[in-house]
């Protein structure tokens, strides 16, 4: 079983800096990619934005929207998230993702952990 476990969420003013972690356990073979999304502004709750990814070979991607504020780095099988110069409009419910074999004969699978809430204030 593979777990993902967030930290770092909290409440800062505009134009502040929070730090987000999260740590895949479990069995786990590999990991392909892992990852940050938020959840989006709009209605359908369950939509997940992409906000940044970092590949196994430290290839990153983020959305346009936070490129030159946001930074990913990992660590093994952790990653964080360094948030800086952050906006009210940043403020969402933050969810950690991988795509992880957990064993030599799995197919990989996503994996999601239960997200850490980011609150911004104006």
């Amino acid at each position: 079983q593979v777990q993902l476990v967030e930290s770092g969420g909290g409440l800062v003013q505009a134009g502040g800096s929070l730090r987000l972690s999260c740590a895949a356990s479990g069995t786990i073979f590999s990991i392909n990619s892992m990852g940050w999304y938020r959840q989006g502004p709009g209605p359908q709750r369950e939509q997940r934005d992409l906000v940044a990814t970092i590949n196994r070979v430290g290839g990153t991607n983020y959305a346009s929207s936070v490129k030159g504020r946001f930074t990913i780095s990992r660590d093994n099988a952790t990653i964080y998230l360094q948030m800086n110069n952050l906006k009210p409009e940043d403020a969402s419910l933050y969810f950690c993702n991988a795509w992880i074999k957990p064993t030599h004969y799995s197919f990989v699978n996503q994996y999601w952990g239960q997200g850490t809430q980011v609150t911004v204030s104006s």
